[in-house]
Parts: structure tokens; C-alpha cells; sequence
């Protein structure tokens, strides 16, 4: 049971080696071709079209002519015999000897490819032959024709190659027979020299063939080439090669075709080194902004809450050496009144740092408490229209996104445009919000500011469309000079939750 168990391990062992040599003889072998370069495979196509079709041709010719002149061969051999049989009866039944003598030589001049005649009697005697140096013994064996025939052709090998032997009753048989040998030598050589000059031909073919597929490939490679070298610059990073358009066929289409992704490269690669070079610059303006900030804290801090828990601390000494009691009284409401003020001074401070109520009640009325206040600020008329959000929270970074979005806006409203009446336009519908901020300012050239001004002036909008799309969404501004501004803000909507808005907490915010 082992053995037989081991014998089949190994059975299935080397059906799957063969297998795999099976199915990796043809992925070697298509290896091994596609390697090659391109100009070798034109070369090698034409040259192999131009063989096959040149040895097929120089063949199937061969086997033609060679079939064609073989049965001419033989008809003229059945023919010289019936001649000869005819024109020797008169003198072979008188036995005029020297006759048919002459007749057998004059048939072998006149006839280049009779290699020997001769007459037999009635009784298979040799009366007179063209053989000079003697007959053969075994050549009278090695035809005969019955005396009811028209004749029989035969083939004989002999020294000199195969001759067509064809004998052919004379007066029926009853004087004898006419032998006719002829040679195949001649029509061999016709055949071989024919065949030679096809060879040549064909020789002359493949080399015009070879030099025709060699400016072929020149004209083929060429622009496959300058696209390579191309593609290798693009790849290095340099997208300034353009390919030249050679014709109008397919190469023409994909020189087109790169060049036009060259150029989309380049342009993108350009777009990309401006955003890195503005993101870089805005990360180092963030950075200094966040250090101007705390320093900002940290000075009111010093200045009023520093200075304000000072006084508390006096306060406090000065309420425990009051003489009277009507003195500690009004020292203590000295005390709350600075404590009131130092709370408003650091509940501000929490405002401008992160409004509590974005986090609490949502982006809704974070955005109609920034707008009262930035009413009371700037004396601005800021009208806040906000639908299909009243009731439902968006995602914390979504609704902190557009708040400072839509916070950017009116600040640079506040320093830029010097409008007296601001919209605010908050819309949640079929999974998409919408911010619309348009004011009646000064407006300006918006499209030259973001594509040409400079980094300083345009840090804000910068900012403002980086925070759209890194939320996935998309910020368009519109604006001409003399003609207000506008600031569309697309951003799709995730998932959400309902809140019931507890307004009672607005007013002490």
C-alpha cells in the first residue's frame, strides 16, 4: 500500500512538471520573441514573406514544369518510335540493311535527345543500332511490346541518367520492332537551369524586399523611437519634449495624442509646484498666525486678567482693612464689578478661540450668533437666511469648515469691501449644502487676483477654497469691481443627526 502510495505521489509529481513545461514552453517562447526589436521583426517578416513566397512559387514551378516536359518527353519518344517504325517496314522487309542504318543515325542527329535506336527482327535479332562501341546485351530484355500494341514506353536507368525507352511493333509485329532511347538529361537541365533562375529571382526579391522593409522600419521606428525617448523624459520629470507628427495614420494619432498629455502633464505638474509653493507658504503663515495669536492671548491675558486678578488680590486686602461696615460693602461691590469684567474679558476671549454654541447647538445658530455680533462690531446689516438646518446637525468637521469659511468671508467683507448690507445664504438640499455670502461692496477683479496676484493678497481666498475641498467641496467667487462680491460654497452632506435647539441658552452665550 506505501509503494503504491509513493508510485502515485510521483505520477502526479511529474504530470504536474509536465504540465508546467507544458504551459511554460509557449510564455518562454513568446518571451524570447516579444524581446526582440521591433526593426528585427519587419526584417524578419519580409524576409521570411518574401522566402516562403519565393521557394513556394520556385517549387510548385518545378513540379509543374518538370510533370510537363516529362510527358512531353514521352510523347516525343512514342512518337520518333512510330516515325521510325514507319519509315524502316519497306527497307527492313527487302533487308536493305544500309537504309535503316541511315535512317537510325538521321533520327538521332535530327533529335537531341534520342540517346540510341535500334531495329529488331521478327525474331528479336539486333539489325542495326547507333550504339558504336557495341550493343548492350541486357537492352533488347529490357523492353518489349506485344504485336496487337500501339506501343510501350518504358523507363531504363542507365550510366548517363534515365533514358525513355519506347518500342513499337513494326507491320504489326511481323517484321520486327523500332526502339527508341530517349534522355531525360536535357530536360533535366532545363528544369535545374529554370530553377536556378527562380532561385536568383528570388534572391533579387528578398534583397529589394530587405531594403524595402529597412526604410519601413526606419519610417516605422523612427517616431516610436522619438516616443520612447519622450516617455523617458516624462518619466524623469521633464515634460517639455513634443513628439513631431511624421503622417497622418495611426503613429500621426498618438504623436497627437502624447503630445497633448505632455502638455496636460505640464500644466498640472505647474499647477502642483504653485500649490506646494502656496500651501508651503500658507502652512508658514498659519504657523505665524497661530504664534501672533497666542502671543495676542497671552498679552490680554498679562494686560487685563493679569492685571484685573491683581486688583482682586488689593481688593481683597483692602476688604479686610475696611473701618466700617458700609466700607466693606462698597469695597465688595468694587470687587464684582472687576470680577464681571475679568469673566467677560475671558468668555470673549473663548468666543474668538472656538464659539461654544458652534459646538453645542450646531452650525445654525452659530452662524445667526456670529451675525448679531458681527452686526454690533462693524454696524453692517448682515441678513442670515439658513434652510433645511434649523433641526439637524451636519458632521463636526464639516459644519466647523464652513463656519470659518463663511468667518473669512465677512472678515475680508469688513476689511476690503466697504459694504453696507451683507447676505448670508445657508441651504441643505438633496444632499448637497449650500453658502452663498454676497455683499454691495467695492468688489474686484477676482480672477486676475487668484491666477496673478500675489501670495499676500490672496492668503484668505487661498485659505478658504483650501478648506472647501478638503472637505470635498467646491468654493467659486464672483466679483467685478464696483459690483459686490459673491462666495458660492458647494459641499456635499454626509450623515446627520436631529437636535431640539435649546434657545433659552443663546442669550447668556
Amino acid at each position: 500500500m506505501v509503494i503504491r502510495s509513493a508510485s502515485s505521489v510521483l505520477r502526479s509529481f511529474g504530470d504536474a512538471l509536465s504540465r508546467k513545461s507544458a504551459t511554460s514552453l509557449p510564455t518562454r517562447a513568446w518571451a524570447l520573441v516579444s524581446a526582440v526589436k521591433l526593426r528585427i521583426k519587419i526584417l524578419g517578416m519580409v524576409l521570411a514573406l518574401v522566402l516562403i513566397l519565393g521557394g513556394g512559387v520556385t517549387l510548385q514551378v518545378r513540379a509543374t514544369l518538370s510533370r510537363t516536359l516529362m510527358a512531353q518527353l514521352q510523347e516525343e519518344s512514342a512518337s520518333l518510335g512510330h516515325d521510325l517504325a514507319a519509315r524502316s517496314t519497306d527497307p527492313l522487309l527487302i533487308n536493305d540493311l544500309y537504309n535503316i542504318l541511315q535512317l537510325l543515325r538521321e533520327t538521332q542527329t535530327n533529335n537531341p535527345d534520342v540517346r540510341y535506336a535500334f531495329i529488331l527482327d521478327h525474331d528479336g535479332r539486333v539489325v542495326a543500332h547507333t550504339f558504336g562501341s557495341g550493343f548492350p546485351a541486357d537492352l533488347v530484355s529490357a523492353n518489349s511490346v506485344a504485336t496487337d500494341a500501339h506501343h510501350r514506353t518504358t523507363s531504363i536507368q542507365t550510366e548517363d541518367g534515365v533514358v525513355w525507352d519506347t518500342a513499337v511493333p513494326i507491320f504489326d509485329g511481323k517484321a520486327g520492332t523500332a526502339r527508341v532511347g530517349v534522355a531525360e538529361a536535357r530536360m533535366r537541365s532545363t528544369v535545374a537551369s529554370i530553377t536556378t533562375r527562380l532561385l536568383l529571382t528570388t534572391a533579387l526579391v528578398s534583397l529589394v524586399g530587405i531594403i524595402a522593409a529597412i526604410f519601413l522600419t526606419w519610417l516605422l521606428t523612427r517616431p516610436v523611437r522619438q516616443l520612447v525617448e519622450a516617455t523617458e523624459a516624462v518619466r524623469s520629470g521633464d515634460y517639455s519634449p513634443r513628439v513631431r507628427r511624421w503622417a497622418g495614420d495611426e503613429l500621426g494619432e498618438l504623436a497627437d495624442a502624447f503630445n497633448s498629455m505632455t502638455a496636460d502633464l505640464a500644466r498640472a505638474d505647474a499647477e502642483r509646484q504653485e500649490r506646494e509653493q502656496m500651501r508651503a507658504f500658507y502652512l508658514r503663515k498659519i504657523i505665524g498666525a497661530q504664534e501672533e495669536e497666542r502671543k495676542r492671548i497671552a498679552r490680554e491675558l498679562h494686560d487685563e486678567t493679569g492685571q484685573a486678578l491683581a486688583s482682586v488680590m488689593v481688593g481683597l486686602r483692602n476688604v479686610e482693612e475696611a473701618p466700617s461696615a458700609e466700607e466693606l460693602h462698597e469695597r465688595l461691590a468694587d470687587l464684582r464689578e472687576v470680577a464681571a469684567a475679568t469673566l467677560e474679558n475671558v468668555r470673549r476671549l473663548a468666543l474668538e478661540l472656538r464659539p461654544s454654541v458652534l459646538d453645542d447647538l450646531g452650525l445654525a445658530a452659530a452662524m445667526r450668533r456670529y451675525a448679531a455680533d458681527y452686526m454690533h462690531r462693524f454696524n453692517t446689516q448682515v441678513d442670515v437666511q439658513i434652510v433645511g438646518l434649523d433641526r439637524q446637525r451636519l458632521a463636526p468637521e464639516l459644519e466647523t469648515a464652513v463656519y470659518r469659511i463663511v468667518q473669512e468671508a465677512l472678515t475680508n467683507v469688513a476689511k476690503y469691501a466697504r459694504a453696507t448690507r451683507i447676505s448670508v445664504l445657508l441651504e441643505r438640499h438633496d444632499g448637497q449644502l449650500t453658502a452663498i455670502v454676497e455683499d454691495n461692496g467695492c468688489g474686484f477683479a477676482a480672477e486676475q487676483l487668484l491666477n496673478t496676484g500675489a501670495l499676500e493678497n490672496r492668503l484668505g481666498l487661498y485659505g478658504m477654497r483650501e478648506r472647501a475641498e478638503l472637505i470635498g467641496g467646491t468654493l467659486a467667487i464672483e466679483s467685478q469691481t464696483g459690483y459686490g462680491t459673491t462666495v458660492f460654497v458647494r459641499v456635499p452632506v454626509g450623515e446627520f443627526h436631529e437636535i431640539v435647539p435649546d434657545t433659552t441658552r443663546l442669550p447668556g452665550m
